[in-house]
This record gives C-alpha cells, structure tokens and sequence, in this order.
C-alpha cells in the first residue's frame, strides 16, 4: 500500500452543506474502496493564483490516505465527473514526505495542546 494526498478545490457558489456532502462523498468513495484515510485538512475559501470556470476564489480540501495504486485512477475519475470540482492533484508520498507530514501534525498538535492548558 502506498501513501497518497489528494487536493481539491471546489467551486465557491457550494453553501457549506453543499461543499461538505461533496467532501463527504469523496470521503466515502475512498473508504469504501479499502483506502485508509490517514489525515484530512480543510483549508477554506481561497484565492486562486488565476481564473478557472471564470471564478477567482474555491473551497480547498486535503485527504491524505493509504490505498493501493489501482485506486487512484478510480478517484480522479470521480473527481472529473463531479462538477462541483474545479481542480484536483493527486500526489504520491514518498517516505520523506510520509515522516515530514507526520512530524508536522504532532507540532501543530502540540501547539493546540499548549494553547489549550494556557
């Protein structure tokens, strides 16, 4: 099995409910395919870097999971279906980048563990 991160930016015209049942559905997608969802981020609204669908800002999201690679091939196809997707990448983790993330999750919950007894 090998680790994976996908990002994905949703479109801004989504209400919130709307943006979640999309996460959600990938969410599911990548479960019930055997994947094991390692970690997940949402990062919000964001400005893109340039225009796409004629719109400047999108809901990112982060999925870092563990899955073999048959799957991938299966998400992107998901992800290009649903309208709702604007962009997506799909990137490989190599050892290194399985140990940096890792590394930078226990230091940011660290840091909310101290924020919390202060």
């Amino acid at each position: 099995m090998n680790q994976y991160e996908t990002v994905f930016i949703l479109t801004p015209v989504l209400s919130d409910d709307q943006m979640k049942e999309a996460v959600k559905k990938h969410q599911d997608f990548l479960k019930e395919s055997g994947a094991e969802i390692v970690h997940e981020e949402h990062w919000g609204m964001r400005k893109l870097a340039y225009p796409i669908q004629k719109k400047s800002t999108g809901f990112y999201h982060l999925i870092e999971f563990r899955a073999e690679g048959e799957l991938i091939a299966d998400l992107e196809t998901q992800l290009k279906r649903d309208e709702r997707v604007m962009r997506f990448l799909t990137v490989k983790l190599d050892k290194h980048a399985v140990a940096y993330n890792e590394k930078k999750r226990k230091k940011a919950q660290d840091a909310a563990n101290e924020k919390g007894e202060a």
